[in-house]
């Protein structure tokens, strides 16, 4: 069946275009010219392009060697650009007519012979392929030839590129949210009196002056509760806090997103980020924000058939988990590797200040697993017992030491909820070290070391962040220093320099002064992507005392296709951008020592860039969260559709400990949703000159960055035992 269907794609006329850049890749190969036309079928084609390709690498031992992985250990910095083409080439070639699953396309199978496609456009002027096919192989070929390399761009024309990008910090940015407030009240007060939303605590008393109910809705503004109260949850109240700005286009996906079930949750504050008017001096500059907001054609249309994209997520009660794992609950505690396990609580917790549209967790949304029914999230009387329970997991682990909270979000427990948490993690910590003291040398089990938060409201709702939060989380990390636990981190996901707002700084300032670190995830969308906006990111966040910890592509399938940035755009700005603020290894040390003084960090961190002439500090690593079990941006493309989209085939991360059973599941495939030159085309369509990205179409090999120190786990004055307590693999 699948042959058949491959063979009537191959018959399939190619269009003019693809004609057109079919004929300049020959006049541009003669080489390949000539085995194209001198061959009588797609197999002599396939061995003449691998004698000629091979031959030439070959007279280049170590790109030779890692070529063909001999296990010998060859560093990417001793390739060449045209043997990173070569490489891809000969893969290419040897992965010729292997089939692979696209989840992209609900598990159509996808077959890479991109040679086999060359021939048949060449013979037959057949084979369907794409225009972005065609243009992936005039590049790949340029490279080959040596006349197309990355050019490494001057730090003058990377801050360049950053000045594009304000902070949220700006005088005049401020000025524009203070208008949009002043437009969202005035739907607020509208709401409120025609009793479209009723409250208790948020209500007006009679015969109140407009002034008057302006002056004490401005009041309640820096009351979270407030804003998760007056939520958009209706395409019609969005469009009306944004002042109608939304065009006819965006509102009928907006209608059909709300028709397919995907449900609405923006709180006001949030909202008032988004320009309406747009300010010449910041043109495009809240597009990350924006489409974080705003939902995609694409996520409309696959809402319902969404695959989950993290296998360790689907849980059958008594089975273990995608990475081999046993866990005492279906939805509680998810778990990928030996040392960490994320908890989800039964309370409010299990929902956000806010739906962000490339959320990992849509397909719990989809399932109905997780809302936004704040009252129905209150903890139920049962979840005393069950967290108990829960924690007498982490507690009979021989490989735990680090737990973190999340969702959801964290933050959205209430106060009592999460000091509940947080004390019977205080509990657990304290029971698993008394229990080691019975345990002989080399049998000891982990002891909790590190606790994690993982919250977006201090940059989603930083009216969250109040000082009885912030007590109750000195007095923990307080006490739980006594039981062994040396690593508070607030984790949190900051996705454009302008949502660093005066109220974010406040928080984060705040976050610091109860002793804990913050920490953030970005995660690397098509806006987010483009150039010099992530080092201003960066730099911002180090400017209130904030630490990137993660660069992520955004992972799932389809659904997330819009704001899909191409790995190779990953690459590209890690190795010519994030560049600029590597850190000498000689910092290192001090670095490590920067949770120690987490009130001075924003004077930590100022210190040691102006000594090492550092724009920002890059304390991220660039990475892909793998559908299979771990992070990692070791790969090698290995295919491509006749569509243009890459096909990647991952490693696991080599610098940190996994489940065993990686031995098991091997390399992990990837397709991504996109072709580079349909990503490009979305930047071009953002503004932006693709010109300033030439080279990104040459980035095929990718290698997971070390860890920085400050990540790494304290370690014991024991030795842990290794065996694996809760693991399956079998």
């Amino acid at each position: 069946m699948v042959t058949s269907k491959i063979q009537q794609l191959d018959k399939i006329a190619i269009n003019v275009k693809s004609h057109r850049l079919v004929k300049r890749l020959l006049r541009e190969n003669p080489r390949l010219e000539e085995i194209m036309k001198s061959s009588k079928n797609e197999t002599e084609a396939l061995v003449g392009v691998r004698n000629w390709v091979l031959l030439r690498l070959k007279q280049k031992p170590d790109a030779y060697n890692y070529y063909i992985r001999n296990g010998k250990k060859v560093s990417l910095q001793h390739l060449s650009w045209e043997d990173y083409a070569a490489i891809r080439i000969l893969d290419y070639i040897d992965f010729a007519g292997h089939e692979f699953p696209d989840l992209n396309l609900h598990g159509e199978i996808a077959v890479s012979n991109p040679i086999k496609m060359i021939w048949l456009a060449v013979t037959e002027g057949t084979g369907g392929a794409k225009p972005y096919f065609f243009e992936d192989m005039l590049e790949l070929f340029r490279q080959y030839r040596g006349e197309q390399t990355p050019k490494q761009p001057g730090r003058r024309q990377i801050e360049e590129w950053m000045e594009r990008y304000p902070s949220g910090l700006d005088e005049r940015i401020v000025k524009l949210r203070e208008e949009n407030r002043e437009r969202i009240i005035g739907v607020i007060i509208k709401l409120i009196d025609t009793e479209k939303i009723k409250s208790v605590r948020f209500s007006f008393g009679e015969n109140w002056s407009y002034q008057k109910k302006y002056n004490k809705v401005l009041s309640w503004w820096s009351d979270h509760r407030f804003h998760l109260k007056f939520a958009v949850r209706s395409p019609e109240l969005l469009n009306e806090m944004l002042g109608n700005s939304l065009d006819p286009d965006t509102m009928k996906i907006l209608y059909d997103a709300r028709d397919a079930g995907i449900p609405f949750f923006v709180n006001p504050y949030y909202l008032s980020l988004l320009h309406v008017r747009v300010p010449y001096f910041a043109i495009g500059a809240d597009l990350a924000i924006r489409d974080y907001i705003i939902y995609s054609r694409q996520l409309v249309n696959e809402f319902g058939r969404i695959s989950a994209w993290e296998k360790e997520d689907l849980v059958k009660p008594g089975e273990p988990n995608a990475a081999g794992w046993l866990l005492p609950s279906s939805h509680h505690i998810h778990r990928r590797y030996p040392e960490v396990a994320i908890l989800i609580p039964d309370t409010a917790g299990r929902t956000c200040g806010g739906l962000c549209t490339s959320c990992q967790r849509m397909f719990d949304f989809q399932r109905g697993h997780l809302n936004f029914d704040l009252e129905k999230l209150r903890p139920k009387r049962n979840w005393h017992e069950q967290l108990v329970h829960l924690m007498e997991y982490f507690e009979n682990d021989s490989q735990l030491r680090d737990i973190l909270i999340t969702g959801g979000d964290a933050l959205m427990s209430a106060d009592q909820s999460l000091k509940n948490i947080l004390d019977a993690v205080f509990d657990m910590a304290m029971r698993k070290r008394e229990a080691n003291k019975k345990r002989r040398e080399g049998e000891k089990y982990a002891e909790i070391v590190r606790v994690r938060l993982g919250t977006r409201l201090p940059i989603y709702l930083p009216q969250r962040i109040t000082p009885e939060l912030i007590r109750i989380l000195a007095a923990f990390k307080s006490k739980a220093l006594k039981v062994g636990i040396r690593q508070f981190v607030i984790q949190t996901h900051v996705e454009s320099p302008m949502e660093i707002t005066p109220e974010a700084k406040s928080s984060i300032e705040q976050l610091l002064s109860a002793g804990w670190i913050v920490t953030n995830q970005l995660v690397f969308t098509a806006a987010a992507s483009r150039r010099g906006h992530s080092c201003k990111l960066r730099q911002v966040l180090n400017e209130v005392g904030v630490l990137p910890y993660y660069t992520f592509t955004v992972k799932g399938y389809m659904e997330n296709n819009h704001n899909f940035a191409v790995n190779a755009r990953s690459l590209q700005e890690q190795n010519e951008e994030k560049v600029l603020g590597e850190i000498p290894k000689t910092y290192y040390d001090e670095i490590r020592e920067f949770p120690k003084h987490t009130p001075q960090m924003v004077e930590q961190i100022a210190d040691l860039q102006e000594r090492g002439g550092l724009p920002f500090l890059a304390t991220d690593r660039n990475v892909l969260n793998l559908p299979g079990v771990g992070k990692s941006l070791s790969f090698r493309v290995i295919g491509i559709t006749r569509y243009g989209r890459r096909i990647l085939r991952f490693e696991h991360d080599p610098t940190r400990r996994h489940s065993p059973i990686i031995n098991k599941m091997g390399k992990v495939i990837i397709i991504e949703s996109k072709s580079i030159s349909e990503y490009l085309a979305q930047l071009e369509s953002m503004g932006e000159d693709i010109r300033e990205y030439e080279g990104i179409y040459g980035y095929s090999i990718g290698e997971t960055e070390p860890r920085m120190p400050i990540y790494e786990y304290p370690t014991y004055p024991f030795s842990v035992t290794t065996e694996m307590t809760n693991l399956d693999v079998d």
